[in-house]
């Protein structure tokens, strides 16, 4: 489709009140722009379905957002802040039954049929980020930014901290809590009017007013909607686009009262949904599972109908428009570069192999693009969008690069930092969007000076991400290659050398996690002394092992007695240990490893009851990980990030008990291997004196 025909589809979408046809939405974008006339119902049909911006209720037929949510009806709970100050803050509270587009405080909220009237509220920033949380914690900031042009300023000011004190435009509801009595825990029913212009009509109902079965009825409607917006949608593009879907699969009766407000479910009600980490954003998922990681860059951002230079390029894992292809041509003006090979480098690095044709064909293209662009090419207009450009061009090559490295590489992506290909997806995809906003040096297209400054400021911390991240890549190249020339024998070549496993364990609801190699032979009882190590815990909760938690089944429990080994053989690679209804910790069984050779004088050692007393293993050993684990004494996730929370932006009574909690030198992002890997070594001594009842061989 052109530019005006997906801006057709996009106007047509926010039109349709009820369930559409691909006729019916072919013919609209017609009467807009006729071009494609051949391609153009299977490019919109395909345009539809891979950006999700529609419900597909069958064979070409859909239901836009508006159709879905317009007349629908959700709750809100105000908080005993907002109750005492006066004030409504719509935030996060009308996802998804709002049009995303709109910004919450250009909401229109009615009472009794007059308009509520917007106030201002003045406080820290850390005292309206969880307003607008279920919108991605990571984007809250920008939420609160963009709320007037003061915040933006004030942000902008110090891309590094916070300002300390913001405004905000909330809803003054002083007059309707006082005339209805508003008392905590009473809610408000919120109908959506007008769903293109976020028009919102609100009605009180008493805490006690709506039956408990029929809350109960929506919480299963809802858990079931989010299982199946997990599992049919993966992490989906945005917690927005998660949540729409969630409501769209949890049926009519999710999408009416009586209802939970959607904060209460999420944060207090649900066990089975937490937010977790999602590279360098975040997403709601299964409680105690973890997003699994890409095998390569996503390629999913690209439009059905690509032209020829835009398909050569996403051929080679490069997916990019030939708008970021002509940004990349302006920025060789900006260098005064007149070379075409190095503006093809650029775009295209040189560990990328691709067929001659290919590289003739993108050759050719740059050449024609690089005589039309200079005829409207100037230096003095493009001073401002220059310097910027030049930067984001640098970091999308490097990170094309470094992931077209890894791929080709024979490290296995187990051995990568979490989220290796998540991270730099995501920075791809931004500085893949910048360039395109940056592909003009007319200031009436560009983006406005102030938005300059955000993108300034964005970049900074893109940069920042990218190089932490290729340090660690660098890092694990290094000790993969080094694990790799240790393995000079096969594994049956050697009967006191015994096959092994690197596993991953992560910690549910957190960013802690750990990698380690153990013997195949290791029992499940094992693992958990293992876990209870790396984690520093003292093993005093009951645990048990399953093969499911929630999502494709029931759970079914693993006698701890077995071995590795043996699940292996049973095609089993992911585990649950739940210890103690607090904790949730997915194991993750990854490649075969090198788990030991034979023990030498003064080397720790254990002997295996599950592989035959009197073989001797060395001790599992941590080979990579991340973050501080909590004290397990803490009575979950939940509550541990709610100290971490205070420990960084709480007043001072709130850090003083998180301090008081987590201990007077915890350092969140603190992570010791060489510590780890004394504290399992210490463990399996102890062990084997235990088993054995002797000392270890001398």
């Amino acid at each position: 489709m052109t530019v005006n025909q997906e801006k057709a589809l996009y106007e047509f979408l926010d039109t349709v009140p009820g369930p559409f046809t691909l006729d019916d939405v072919v013919g609209f974008i017609r009467k807009k722009d006729s071009k494609r006339p051949g391609k153009l119902a299977a490019e919109a049909a395909s345009f539809i379905d891979i950006k999700n911006i529609a419900f597909k209720l069958g064979t070409k037929r859909w239901i836009s957002r508006r159709g879905c949510f317009e007349g629908s009806s959700f709750a809100v709970t105000p908080t005993r802040q907002e109750l005492q100050n006066g004030i409504l803050i719509p935030g996060h509270r009308c996802v998804p039954f709002a049009n995303p587009v709109l910004l919450p405080h250009e909401y229109q909220f009615f009472w009794r049929n007059s308009r509520i009237p917007y106030t201002t509220s003045e406080g820290s920033p850390e005292d309206f980020y969880p307003y607008y949380s279920i919108l991605g914690e990571e984007y809250a900031p920008q939420y609160v930014a963009r709320d007037n042009p003061e915040n933006e300023s004030a942000y902008n000011e110090d891309p590094y901290e916070d300002p300390a004190e913001v405004s905000m435009r909330t809803l003054d509801m002083r007059d309707i809590y006082r005339k209805i009595s508003f008392v905590p825990g009473d809610r408000f029913v919120v109908k959506t009017k007008d769903w293109k212009h976020g028009i919102f009509y609100i009605e009180k109902v008493g805490k006690n007013e709506w039956p408990e079965a029929e809350l109960n009825e929506w919480f299963q409607a809802a858990e079931e909607g989010f299982k199946n917006s997990f599992t049919l949608l993966g992490p989906g593009a945005s917690t927005d686009e998660q949540i729409a879907f969630a409501y769209w699969y949890g049926g009519e009766r999710m999408r009416n009262v009586p209802a939970y407000s959607l904060e209460d479910f999420l944060y207090e009600k649900t066990d089975r949904i937490e937010t977790t980490a999602y590279g360098i954003e975040t997403r709601f998922w299964f409680s105690g599972k973890e997003i699994p990681d890409s095998k390569g860059l996503r390629l999913n951002q690209m439009h059905p109908d690509m032209t020829t230079i835009e398909n050569i390029l996403y051929r080679n894992s490069i997916p990019i428009s030939e708008y970021a292809v002509q940004s990349y041509i302006l920025d060789a003006f900006y260098r005064h570069d007149k070379d075409i090979n190095n503006i093809i480098k650029r775009i295209v690095p040189s560990c990328v192999e691709m067929e001659k044709y290919e590289y003739s064909y993108i050759a050719g293209y740059v050449s024609r693009l690089f005589v039309e662009c200079r005829e409207i090419y100037s230096v003095f207009l493009d001073r401002t969008f220059g310097p910027i450009r030049q930067r984001v061009g640098e970091l999308h090559t490097a990170v094309i690069e470094l992931a077209i490295r890894l791929q080709k590489s024979n490290i296995d992506p187990a051995w990568l930092p979490k989220h290796t290909f998540i991270i730099l997806s995501q920075i791809q995809e931004h500085a893949f969007g910048l360039l395109e906003d940056l592909d003009t040096v007319n200031a009436d297209d560009a983006p406005s000076e102030d938005e300059l400054d955000t993108i300034d400021n964005s970049l900074d911390s893109m940069i920042e991400t990218y190089e932490d991240i290729k340090e660690l890549v660098e890092e694990t190249l290094d000790n993969f290659r080094k694990s790799q020339l240790t393995i000079v024998k096969r594994w049956d070549e050697d009967k006191e050398t015994v096959p092994g496993r690197l596993i991953q364990i992560n910690l549910g609801g957190t960013n802690v996690w750990r990698r380690i190699i153990l013997p195949e032979s290791a029992l499940l009882e094992e693992l958990h002394t293992i876990i209870q190590t790396v984690f520093g815990w003292e093993n005093k909760n009951m645990f048990q092992f399953s093969q499911e938690k929630w999502g494709m089944g029931e759970a079914a429990d693993i006698d701890p007695h077995i071995e590795m080994g043996e699940l292996i053989k049973q095609g089993i690679s992911e585990l649950i240990y739940e210890y103690e209804n607090k904790w949730t910790v997915r194991i993750l069984i990854l490649s075969r490893a090198e788990s030991g050779s034979k023990t030498r004088k003064g080397d720790a050692a254990f002997f295996s009851e599950g592989s035959g007393r009197g073989v001797c293993i060395t001790p599992p050993r941590c080979v990579a990980g991340e973050g501080a684990a909590p004290p397990e004494f803490i009575e979950g996730p939940l509550r541990f990030r709610r100290y971490l929370t205070a420990l960084e932006k709480g007043n001072e009574t709130e850090r003083q008990t998180a301090i008081h909690i987590l201990g007077a030198n915890f350092d969140p992002g603190a992570f010791d291997m060489e510590q780890t890997n004394r504290r399992l070594n210490s463990a399996y001594i102890l062990k084997t004196r235990a088993w054995t009842g002797n000392e270890l061989p001398q």
